[in-house]
């Protein structure tokens, strides 16, 4: 049997909005598992509502802390890691505009893996430069 009115007024009103203004659907939906599990809505209805699985909603009622909303994110919802920097893809937009001989090559086209070489010599940043697609500006 659930267990009704469970949060206090400041984790409801913190979670209302929340609910409202969070960026990530995801953790809005875990919220809505919580503010429904606090009206007093089985496990079964909240997963028939939302349209989920059980299984998610038994998981978000049991870890899903009201007083802590990290509780509701995961290390997946910060982006992933990007190691190109801002000075690599300024880097490579510039260099894909020049051909390959102004920089001293011999080749007449840059390739992906031409350029993930050039620049790891330049940068020190390692890419993978898999594939063979010519790249052209022109």
């Amino acid at each position: 049997m659930p267990i009704k009115n469970y949060l206090t007024a400041e984790e409801k009103q913190e979670l209302q909005k929340q609910l409202k203004f969070h960026e990530h659907p995801d953790v809005r939906e875990r919220i809505l598992i919580l503010l429904l599990r606090n009206d007093g809505r089985k496990q079964q209805e909240i997963a028939d509502f939302l349209g989920c699985s059980l299984r998610k909603v038994a998981y978000w009622c049991a870890h899903g802390n009201p007083s802590d909303l990290a509780s509701v994110t995961d290390e997946r919802m910060h982006g992933n890691y990007h190691k190109a920097t801002d000075q690599y893809v300024n880097l490579l937009l510039d260099v894909i505009e020049k051909e390959p001989q102004e920089l001293g090559y011999e080749f007449g086209r840059w390739t992906a893996a031409r350029l993930a070489t050039y620049l790891e010599q330049e940068t020190g940043i390692q890419l993978s430069g898999s594939g063979s697609i010519p790249l052209s500006t022109k």
